[in-house]
Parts: C-alpha cells; sequence; structure tokens
C-alpha cells in the first residue's frame, strides 16, 4: 500500500481553495522556523533539503533530523519548553508549506476540499513521522561509533533497495547526525574501509558485506 502523501499534488491542486496555508521559499541556510513558541505549526517541505538543529551553549551543534521533499516537521511534533532551541535550517533552496494542526480539524467556512484531503491524509503523514523518528532512535542508541555508521548505512541501504547509498551530509554534518566525534568517525570510517566492510568515493559508500 503506498502510504506516500503527495504535497506538492496536495497543495497545487488545493490552495486556490484554502486560505489558511501559506507556501514559502527559503535560501540556503536560511532559518525556515524554530520551536521556541508553541504554534502548532506543521511544515512540509516541498523541495530541497534542510536540518532540525540544536546548538548547546558552547556552540556545538546537533542535528537531530534531515529533512527531504514530503518530510513533515514543526514544533507540534515536539514539547516546547525555554530550552529548547530548535530550529530548521535549509541545507539549500527549500519551498515550504505551512499551516496549523488546528486547522486540521477546524474546517474554514467554504468546507474546502483541503481539508477533506488533509484529514483523510493527515495518518499517513503521522504514521511516515513515527516511522522516521523511529529509525533515528534506532541508529543512536547504537553503542559505538562503528555500529552507528553501519546501523546507518544499512538503513539508506534498505531504503535505496541498493548496497550503492549516497551520504545526504558532509562528514561534519554526519558526525553531528550520529552525535560522534569527528576525528573518531573518520578513524571508523577508515577501519570500515582497510577491514573490506565498505568502499567510499565521495560521499558514495559501497556496503561490501
Amino acid at each position: 500500500m503506498n502510504t506516500q502523501f503527495n504535497t506538492e499534488a496536495f497543495f497545487e491542486e488545493f490552495s486556490a481553495s484554502c486560505k489558511s496555508v501559506q507556501k514559502k521559499f527559503f535560501k540556503k541556510n536560511q532559518v525556515i522556523t524554530t520551536y521556541i513558541q508553541k504554534r502548532n505549526q506543521i511544515c512540509i517541505l516541498l523541495s530541497g533539503e534542510a536540518d532540525l538543529v540544536r546548538y548547546d551553549l558552547n556552540g556545538g551543534k546537533s542535528i537531530i533530523e534531515h529533512f527531504t521533499p514530503n518530510d513533515v516537521f514543526g514544533e507540534a511534533f515536539y514539547t516546547i519548553t525555554e530550552n529548547n532551541e530548535l530550529s530548521v535550517e535549509a541545507k539549500r533552496g527549500c519551498e515550504v508549506l505551512f499551516f496549523s494542526y488546528d486547522n486540521i480539524f477546524n474546517r474554514c467556512k467554504s468546507n474546502c476540499k483541503f481539508h477533506q484531503v488533509l484529514s483523510d491524509g493527515m495518518l499517513k503523514v503521522i504514521v511516515e513521522k513515527v516511522t522516521k523518528l523511529n529509525t533515528r532512535i534506532e541508529v543512536l542508541t547504537q553503542r559505538t561509533t562503528r555500529e552507528k555508521l553501519l546501523g546507518y548505512f544499512s538503513i539508506l541501504s534498505t531504503k535505496s533497495n541498493s548496497k550503492c547509498i549516497s551520504i545526504p551530509f558532509s562528514l561534519t554534518d554526519l558526525a553531528d547526525f550520529l552525535s560522534v566525534d569527528r576525528s573518531a568517525m573518520m578513524r571508523e570510517i577508515k577501519s570500515l574501509k582497510d577491514e573490506g566492510y565498505i568502499s567510499k568515493e565521495g560521499n558514495k559508500i559501497t556496503l561490501l558485506y
């Protein structure tokens, strides 16, 4: 069963009939949204790539999630606290759909098709969101840097149905995403190559096991 919510077609078809939806464009490195206020906002990435990031008091960066087209994000999915300084940053040019979680259930006066389709498709959106978060937890709960790398590579391989995968990060961002030290990660990648587990060319990884 196809559970993917076709957000681009959805917006193009119904944007003219619902004024509660906004479509915005962002350049590389621009902040798309922050998770400081409780606005119950939901965003859908129509094009581009973005990261949900947190900076600690020393300026250290952690990548909480990486978003690609059709991914859903927004503070509606997170508990907002005073110390929860999360922001979504564009990694390249992005096109984003914004709407309020409250508008899913509070239909507009015209009872537009937007709300009918949104209500039907929201379960699919939530299922995809939970699945992706569970995958992230699976990677982070691995005990060692090697286990995190191999676990993440296996997830990408399964997703693409190929032993040849592309890492959607720079190596610095990959370390931030896996919550590991970059130098230790680089040593582990070299060991995996030397031991015949992987081959690597740029951001392309081939699994040899």
